[in-house]
């Protein structure tokens, strides 16, 4: 049931389009290049392919879509930055912090939209304002986020004293630096489990429960969110209460999300590539950033993990999954 309607807080209005916006003067090809093991999971390329029609432009009628993702591992990503320039794609739409890097590193012409962890942070543009370079987009403010998001399994569990974090090292150390600092003032212990590849996966999640986590804070990466499946799965086989970035992952089975939304975030994403298929210099245009967040809490998982929770907390969230 929802609480409270998330508005789009990312500033939609301001790469929206007229009815008869300006036609393409011919069929443009949009790059693709997704950090993930495998595509990018529902809901991203339909909500990106939403926001391309919602701007006017219709695949196979006025653009193409050339897909790739990293599935050896992150090291595949500058190869396959420069295919997609060798396609001669007029765009590129790129994830995360390490796949805009590998685009940038193949082109510096070509525009590139982002979705990233920390744009700022991760040294992708030059300043929020005015991003300099072929590089512009949404920075989602991981650092601080996946600080806030251990103040809710804290709040579930109030004597919480050693929590897990998953963390893929390609997203940089500040998830790990801000995180660290909330778990001190939270009187948490945080334990840190790596996970660089899709390998790692089942190793990081039994060495966190052999070690007695008492609850998991995935952090943000398009590799953790790619498997985030598998993780839901584990966390609820081995009755582990864990938080997500995403929305989507609480309503599969997650016990809880906090972030910002997802699938508004692609769907801006195409409206911002149809924006520099026009013409748009994305040195000028300046980097988004949510201004709204979602709190979603899974009722049905929290009673299977034999779970209260607090009717403060169940106000306060945006939805509640029954």
């Amino acid at each position: 049931m929802r609480r409270r309607e998330l508005i789009g807080g990312l500033g939609a209005a301001t790469l929206a389009w007229p009815a008869r916006a300006q036609l393409l003067d011919r069929l443009r090809k949009i790059g693709v290049l997704w950090p993930g093991a495998t595509p990018p999971p529902p809901p991203r390329m339909e909500a990106f392919d939403q926001g391309l029609r919602d701007a006017g432009l219709l695949q196979g009628q006025h653009v193409a879509i050339e897909l790739r993702h990293s599935a050896q591992g992150i090291e595949q990503l500058r190869a396959l930055a420069a295919e997609l320039l060798k396609l001669d794609v007029s765009t590129i739409a790129t994830f995360g912090d390490v796949a805009p890097r590998a685009a940038q590193q193949a082109t510096t012409t070509v525009p590139i939209a982002a979705i990233a962890d920390d744009v700022l942070g991760g040294g992708l543009v030059e300043s929020l304002a005015r991003p300099g370079g072929n590089t512009t987009g949404t920075t989602i403010l991981s650092p601080e986020l996946c600080a806030k998001r251990l103040a809710v399994p804290k709040e579930i569990l109030p004597n919480l004293s050693e929590a897990g974090f998953l963390w893929d090292p390609s997203s940089g150390t500040t998830q790990i630096k801000t995180t660290e600092h909330a778990a001190r003032l939270l009187n948490v212990k945080l334990n840190i489990f790596e996970v660089q590849r899709p390998r790692d996966l089942a190793g990081a999640l039994q060495a966190a429960k052999q070690a007695g986590m008492e609850a998991i804070n995935v952090g943000a990466s398009p590799l953790l969110s790619s498997m985030y499946r598998s993780i839901v799965d584990f966390t609820a086989a081995n009755g582990l209460p864990a938080i997500y970035q995403w929305k989507e992952h609480a309503v599969s089975g997650g016990l809880a999300s906090y972030g910002a939304g997802l699938a508004e975030m692609w769907r801006e994403t195409g409206l911002l590539v149809a924006k520099l298929l026009r013409g748009a210099n994305p040195a000028e245009l300046p980097i988004r950033q949510p201004t709204k967040f979602e709190l979603v809490l899974n009722l049905a998982t929290a009673k299977a993990l034999r779970l209260t929770l607090a009717p403060s907390l169940l106000i306060r969230a945006d939805e509640v999954i029954e």
